[in-house]
């Protein structure tokens, strides 16, 4: 195997042709593009009656849940998946397996339930009314779902957390890229192409969690990864609590550098779209 050039190396040897030295920079790495769609779980009858469920509350959707789900699968049916990952917990399952069910290119696909992805512990405040952790968050300055109440998880783990099933995720997204010669979305890239949407994408992972929980991963995306925002959007908006089943589309240019592959650049165009049921 061509060993991979430092920037050090690559500088210092001039008497290479530029060819050469592309090659030798170039040898293990390829640049793809993949797509990234959120997903809320659908409601359950904790979100109902304004309750909050954290962990400790595992309960099934609702109804209107399984309603949901289904609108956010008609509306995701055309999207081909290659990656499917859920929390483990019961809501989320149920919200992901119901997409997959109706999108062909998840026949074969197994949903990938990560603990990882769980909603955040919100300590002694789980069972109780949301308003009251509101007015909790409130009196300390701070708002909610950003507050960590009493026996809770503070943002930071949580955003440990997500970034620990982030450098998974993309472990098996990459792990069977080969570069085909005429596949316009790897080989060279350095940008997402224009016009490119997340529906033309054959590498897509669909990852369905939670509320809060998405708060802080797309918090991540943005303040941590420089995620481009949609046209006339602003991080007030992109912060902001999904609706139950509410959908967000990314594109993420990555390069695979041997066995690790890097985040080039993440694009958000679509934020917390809500379903009709």
């Amino acid at each position: 195997m061509t060993p991979v050039m430092s920037e050090f190396e690559y500088r210092k040897a001039p008497y290479r042709s530029a060819s050469a030295l592309k090659k030798l920079v170039t040898a293990d790495m390829t640049t793809f593009v993949c797509g990234l769609t959120l997903v809320r779980h659908g409601e359950t009858q904790y979100n109902k009656d304004g309750l909050l469920q954290g962990q400790s509350v595992d309960l099934p959707l609702s109804e209107i849940g399984l309603q949901q789900a289904q609108a956010a699968a008609e509306f995701l049916k055309q999207v081909h998946f290659s990656h499917v990952f859920a929390s483990d917990m019961l809501r989320a399952q149920e919200t992901a397996q119901t997409i997959a069910k109706v999108n062909r290119s998840c026949s074969g696909l197994q949903v990938m339930c990560d603990p990882l992805l769980k909603e955040i512990s919100f300590g002694m405040a789980e069972g109780g009314p949301m308003q009251v952790v509101k007015e909790m968050a409130a009196a300390a300055g701070q708002v909610f779902p950003g507050f960590t109440p009493p026996g809770g998880e503070t943002q930071e783990q949580v955003k440990l957390r997500f970034v620990q099933f982030w450098g998974k995720m993309l472990q098996k997204i990459g792990s069977n890229i080969q570069t085909e010669p005429n596949d316009r979305f790897s080989s060279g890239l350095s940008t997402v192409p224009p016009n490119v949407t997340v529906c033309d994408l054959p590498r897509h992972a669909l990852l369905v969690s939670h509320g809060a929980y998405m708060c802080v991963a797309v918090r991540y995306l943005v303040q941590d990864l420089g995620c481009t925002l949609p046209q006339g959007c602003d991080e007030a908006k992109m912060f902001a609590l999904s609706p139950n089943a509410g959908i967000s589309h990314f594109t993420l240019t990555l390069r695979k550098d041997g066995d690790s592959v890097q985040v080039l650049g993440v694009n958000c165009q679509v934020i917390n779209k809500g379903v009709d049921k």
